[in-house]
């Protein structure tokens, strides 16, 4: 039985099952109302279950923005059948989401609505056909289902809610009961299933987030509080407080994060409860005797957490950050809009391409590109947002480049939404993404130019340097977190202390020197003069290659360099 079950009476569970024996649509409404504020409510923690030490932790904020364009089509809705709630459900999540996480949650939606269809109200048994056409259309929408993922924990409670009926449950209450807790015991069964998860030490993100959205409709139902996090203490290793991205709390002006080692035990309950008193969005991590705090605190009272750990023991490290800058984003926010991108006409093919930050904007743009969306690690652009870049244009021919795998099945959705033809290149990274554009033809036959576009991301090796976000071992790869990292082709292949021992050696790993072209591309934190300097040392070691060094501007990632 899940804690959350446990802690209601028997007897008002028993009222519960008469008073939800069947769901009409405004309870609908109320149920996914709650499931957004108790998914929002443990958005950190699902964005924490991040496998790789990268800072692209948007798992749970992928999926609190989808249910959130869920809940706003519901607004706007004036039919109150069930039917008709769920539609609006399935609809709003649809252009709404973000990221495959999003998108998968989205086809959830859909199949349920699907099963819905005319009916003003729902009993037990129409609660587990939903369920089973929900779990049908979410593995249907994907290429390669993986088990061990969200697809697995929606088969295993549209599996218990079949069995339940069977076995004569008439409520579906007591359907959503039983499903709250198979979720729970599938996400914890996702290491097992998903070998990468064991290996990280973590559960699958996208399964935690649908067992936070069922377990906040029942929440609702039993009257408890839904902006409360349960209190879970997380190994550090587990904690991504660097990849998390969260709506900020007006005014919560700061971001506070102290590690300390206590100087005897901590009592749990009382510390929560002292944080709570100074800030919200409060996490605590236990790792090898060392404890993390964040917290997000009011301006002018960043150091009354400092001053306050201060007296329980040693503090080892103190990192506080203003949230406002945060907010406002690069300076370079806005000006992709104003680059000059190239004119299209009727019948001649389109390319929109997604890019992280300005200087990659400027190398689309250089290269052809007709629309450029912002987004990559950690701002996935929606369903809708990727639809409006184009559906506009006064040409029906569409390349899209996504330029990163989470980004993939958003751009596939938004083509399948469209009466263009739209060919999604399956490019993952952004120097897949210009391979693909030195191949486009504006006025080619289209399908010829997609499927040119697509070989062309075959050709190049992608590498991409940044900071591990916490400590792990994957494939033979140890790291610690806030060491520098390289991964090839989206693999962990290097850790090591400086940029530029991490940098060589993923060189190696990439076997540049067979290779003709190197290409480097330097994020937003660090200046022209230092990645001219590790271009320098490149061109000394690799004579013989041809080097080129770009600004990027992205975030997060100090090198992206693309090898062919």
């Amino acid at each position: 039985m899940s804690k959350t079950t446990s802690a209601v009476d028997s007897r008002y569970r028993e009222t519960l099952q008469e008073r939800y024996r069947v769901i009409d649509g405004p309870t609908l409404q109320k149920m996914l109302e709650a499931s957004v504020e108790w998914l929002r409510t443990n958005q950190q923690i699902v964005n924490a279950l991040n496998v790789f030490p990268v800072p692209d932790g948007d798992t749970g904020t992928n999926m609190v923005l989808t249910m959130q364009s869920a809940m706003d089509e519901i607004n706007e809705q004036r039919e109150r059948s069930v039917g008709h709630v769920a539609h609006a459900i399935a609809h709003g999540a649809l252009m709404g989401a973000r990221g495959n996480s999003g998108v998968i949650l989205s086809q959830l939606w859909r199949g349920f609505a699907r099963t819905l269809d005319e009916h003003d109200r729902m009993d037990a048994d129409l609660l587990a056909r939903a369920l089973d056409e929900a779990r049908e259309t979410a593995y249907k929408g994907v290429v390669r289902p993986v088990e061990g993922t969200i697809l697995t924990v929606s088969k295993d409670i549209a599996r218990e809610a079949k069995a339940a009926v069977q076995n004569g449950t008439s409520s579906a209450f007591q359907i959503l009961e039983l499903i709250v807790e198979a979720a729970d015991i599938s996400v914890e069964h996702t290491p097992e299933l998903l070998p990468v998860l064991k290996e990280a030490g973590v559960v699958d993100s996208g399964g935690k987030g649908l067992f936070f959205i069922l377990e906040g409709m029942l929440r609702a139902a039993y009257q408890q509080p839904l902006d409360e996090p349960v209190i879970a203490l997380q190994p550090l290793s587990a904690i991504n407080l660097q990849g998390a991205t969260e709506a900020i709390e007006p005014g919560q002006d700061w971001e506070v994060i102290v590690d300390f080692h206590p100087e005897g035990n901590i009592d749990l309950k009382n510390f929560y409860s002292d944080l709570e008193e100074m800030g919200t969005s409060i996490q605590v991590g236990e790792g090898d005797g060392m404890y993390r705090m964040h917290i997000h605190v009011p301006d002018t009272t960043e150091y009354k957490p400092i001053d306050y750990i201060r007296n329980m023991g040693t503090i080892t490290n103190v990192a506080i950050e203003n949230l406002m800058v945060q907010v406002g984003g690069s300076a370079h926010q806005g000006e992709i809009s104003e680059l000059k991108l190239q004119a299209i006409e009727p019948n001649e093919n389109a390319v929109i391409a997604v890019a992280p930050g300005m200087g990659l904007a400027r190398v689309f743009a250089s290269l052809g590109v007709t629309g450029i969306i912002e987004g990559g690690q950690t701002m996935n652009p929606s369903t809708q947002e990727i639809l409006a870049s184009f559906e506009d244009l006064p040409t029906d021919k569409i390349v899209l480049l996504p330029n990163n795998k989470n980004i993939l099945l958003a751009a596939k959705q938004a083509a399948e939404l469209t009466v263009k033809k739209v060919s999604v290149i399956p490019s993952v990274s952004i120097p897949q993404g210009i391979a693909a554009m030195f191949a486009w033809e504006p006025k080619g036959d289209f399908n010829s130019v997609s499927t040119n576009m697509e070989s062309a991301i075959e050709d190049v090796q992608t590498a991409e340097i940044t900071t591990a976000t916490r400590s792990v071992e994957i494939e033979g790869v140890n790291c610690e977190a806030g060491q520098v990292i390289g991964l090839l082709n989206g693999k962990l292949e290097v850790s090591g202390d400086t940029l530029e021992k991490v940098l060589f050696e993923t060189l190696e790993k990439a076997d540049a020197a067979s290779r003709e072209l190197i290409t480097l591309y330097y994020g937003e934190d660090l200046s022209a003069m230092e990645a001219n300097k590790l271009g320098d040392q490149i061109r000394e070691l690799y004579s013989e290659q041809e080097l080129e060094v770009h600004e990027g501007g992205q975030p997060h990632y100090q090198l992206i360099l693309s090898i062919e």
